[in-house]
């Protein structure tokens, strides 16, 4: 999320919290796809971490960047942190260590997300050439050591840096070497979002297989495909992982309300500052029993920036966001949006998605999620490998875009985004795989190809 929320109105009752996810609900017809993805700056001479002070660093990117495209800076303590589009609802932000984001707009069509990211690409590289800044299309950073990684200038991030070791040995991994791809769907009722939810959480690995885009570490293969979610299983499980009672009964609003209230908070933002409370649930501080804030309650704003901080497999907000992919170059990117569009936002292949997942258990799930980012395509649940279940989830995928026909200038329809993951169910190899192939043949042992391979 770019910007924290301002809605700075007390709250009083539990169904205020409720309340605010409940507005998410939409017609069908209203809704819409949002994707956010995450790209490493390097210097194009010598591969370079790029900080962020300084004439060829991140803020003079992002002052080109407000230049060019007219967008509305986001601040914090004189810093530009960010830039957000008024009129499209567009943004970009920066994660802790560089990785620099594009939160797209809301859009109708496969097509628009590709017309967006090709636009801004283009605006990207018109700013960052000439300050000898590139981008890497990879879930983690092949090369660097975590020392090396310059600390993006944001409140909140300093708080999290100082968290994360005491929850889990990768959370400073997460946060300062990985980039994502994920994508925000709508749902029209507490009963489609609990579908939805369900079905995306148990088949979340299969996009992690698909995207797996991480296997190496500061220039050496990690024993990975997605290092990025094996990461993910030691950041801090308080807060991430496959949700199990989601698929108990009961599940809707309210259990993701109760859920969340007891998630560790990280801050509590006042003006322009981030007051650490790291540890403290939402719960105690929804009663009054903040130590740092007694007999207060939390506003909206509170409720919003604290529901940014739960990272499951699955994020419910106002719209539920898939967060299993690696991320990959631009070739690919759309190809997520496509996969779970065509997924979730047909009914038919919602029904039949749940079919393939529905009898699995808790158990099975969580097996699945942990052997995927070591095994890709050749983890299996029950009887079956992951490169059965993807193939038979991209036969759903291509068939409820057919069925959804949003047709572009060429007369083609969305499945044509599916067809980079096409290739790759082909060759029977995740990317990862490829990649390590190269890095074995003719890379001769060295990651340094992936800057010229991977680059956006």
């Amino acid at each position: 999320m770019a910007r924290d929320q301002i809605d700075m109105t007390p709250l009083q009752s539990r169904d205020e919290l409720v309340a605010w996810l409940e507005a998410g609900i939409k017609p069908p017809s209203d809704f819409r796809i949002g994707t956010e993805h995450e790209k490493t700056p390097f210097t194009l001479q010598g591969h370079h971490p790029v900080p962020y002070e300084g004439a060829r660093g991140i803020g003079a990117l992002l002052q080109g960047m407000q230049l060019l495209l007219g967008w509305e800076p986001i601040m914090e303590r004189g810093n530009i942190i960010g830039l957000y589009d008024v009129t499209g609802g567009g943004a970009i932000s920066l994660e802790p260590g560089g990785q620099f984001e594009l939160s797209g707009a809301p859009v109708e069509t496969i097509h628009q997300t590709h017309s967006e990211l090709m636009a801004h690409l283009a605006q990207v590289r018109e700013v960052a050439t000439p300050l000898g800044i590139g981008f890497l299309g990879l879930g983690m950073t092949p090369s660097w050591a975590r020392g090396e990684i310059p600390v993006m200038p944001k409140g909140r991030y300093g708080i999290m840096t100082n968290y994360m070791p005491k929850v889990g040995q990768y959370g400073l991994d997460m946060m300062y070497r990985t980039c994502t791809v994920q994508t925000n769907l709508d749902f029209s009722s507490e009963a489609d979002m609990v579908k939805k939810l369900r079905v995306s959480v148990a088949l979340q690995p299969v996009a992690t297989a698909l995207f797996a885009n991480s296997p190496f570490t500061e220039g050496k293969p990690n024993g990975y495909l997605s290092f990025r979610s094996e990461i993910w299983r030691d950041t801090d499980n308080a807060r991430s992982g496959m949700i199990p009672w989601a698929f108990e009964d009961g599940m809707g609003f309210e259990r993701w309300v109760d859920y969340a209230l007891d998630v560790p908070m990280y801050f509590i933002k006042r003006g322009d500052t981030y007051i650490d409370v790291a540890g403290s649930s939402f719960r105690d501080f929804f009663d009054g029993r903040n130590a740092l804030f007694p007999n207060e309650r939390p506003t909206l704003s509170d409720w919003a920036n604290h529901l940014s901080t739960i990272f499951p497999e699955v994020r419910l907000k106002r719209y539920l966001e898939m967060r299993g992919a690696d991320g990959v170059p631009w070739g690919r990117l759309p190809a997520l949006p496509a996969f779970w569009v065509g997924l979730l936002y047909d009914d038919e292949s919602l029904d039949a998605a749940w079919e393939i997942a529905k009898a699995w258990t808790a158990a099975e799930r969580q097996a699945l999620r942990d052997d995927v980012p070591k095994l890709g395509f050749k983890a299996k649940i029950r009887d079956r490998y992951m490169f059965e279940i993807a193939k038979e989830c991209m036969a759903l995928a291509h068939a409820g875009l057919r069925r959804r026909a949003r047709i572009d200038h060429d007369g083609r329809d969305e499945t044509r985004y599916l067809e980079p993951l096409d290739r790759i169910l082909d060759s029977g190899k995740t990317p990862a795989e490829e990649m390590l192939d190269k890095f074995h043949g003719p890379w001769n042992g060295s990651v340094e190809p992936t800057y010229d391979a991977y680059a956006f």
